[in-house]
């Protein structure tokens, strides 16, 4: 779906912190940074219909300190090259300043190559459109972090988890360590966890409910635990330090975790 310049905007503003009305160098020098997130569905902010679907962006902000603020504008569906024609990309480099950061996860929809308007191949075209993520927000004074894509929860007959990426985590790396962009390996992070939990335990993590057995999306357990493995990546390649992040090591309820009612 082709959307005006408009449309993506006022889709956006939710998810665009309020920006400060005072300007000047000691202004700017306090103003609280924030952590922008471009991605997919598994990374998006649900509403009241989707519940309990919850995107792992919605729990980020639970394992951060409060001068660090989530601008989560990952949406359903996307892939890195329909976020872009789409204008969103442009929206949050409108919005960007130096200081800040740009969360990169794509992968899930840019393998589907029956949809010319998400398709992307893995050594080209999609390593192409992540550099207009990188160098965009390197431009503007921020920094870019790649993060390959949270993996499905799928088993092999053995109980083995099984990688459902193909090549796109490898050449996100490539890429990562080409443009010397700090890399989550989220894939790698996520696929260990499911073969630590096993088969059935998946489950109380992925969007199963009595009427879906959703492999993808996450319940709100499966995005705090998605959350606290990105929070602690990012501390981990000095991304963040050690001052920027909280509860790493602490239960955070599922009662935290709220779906608002969708913008009319």
């Amino acid at each position: 779906m082709s959307l005006t310049r408009r449309q993506v905007t006022s889709a956006a503003l939710a998810a665009v912190p309020v920006a400060l009305g005072a300007t000047g160098t000691a202004q700017a020098a306090q103003r609280r940074r924030t952590l922008y997130l471009a991605g997919d569905s598994t990374a998006a902010q649900k509403y009241t219909d989707a519940a309990p679907e919850t995107g792992w962006g919605m729990a980020l902000a639970f394992f951060l300190r409060e001068h660090l603020e989530v601008a989560n504008h990952a949406v359903n569906g996307r892939s890195s090259k329909s976020f872009v024609d789409e204008g969103r990309l442009e929206v949050i480099f409108e919005a960007i300043r130096p200081g800040d950061f740009l969360l990169i996860q794509f992968g899930h929809n840019d393998e589907k190559s029956a949809d010319p308007t998400r398709y992307t191949e893995p050594w080209t075209t999609y390593q192409d459109y992540l550099r207009q993520y990188v160098d965009g927000a390197r431009a503007r004074g921020a920094r870019p972090v790649l993060a390959t894509s949270v993996e499905r929860r799928r088993f092999d007959a053995d109980g083995n988890a099984v990688p459902t990426h193909g090549d796109y985590p490898a050449a996100m790396r490539a890429l990562a360590e080409e443009e010397r962009v700090a890399l989550l390996d989220v894939q790698a992070l996520s696929i260990a966890l499911w073969q630590r939990l096993g088969v059935e335990e998946t489950k109380k993590y992925f969007n199963w409910t009595a009427t879906e057995q959703d492999n993808t999306h996450f319940n709100p357990p499966g995005a705090i635990a998605v959350a606290r493995l990105v929070t602690a990546e990012l501390l981990h390649r000095r991304v963040l330090a050690h001052r920027d992040v909280r509860r790493l090591d602490e239960e955070v309820p599922e009662s935290w975790i709220t779906w608002p009612d969708a913008a009319a």
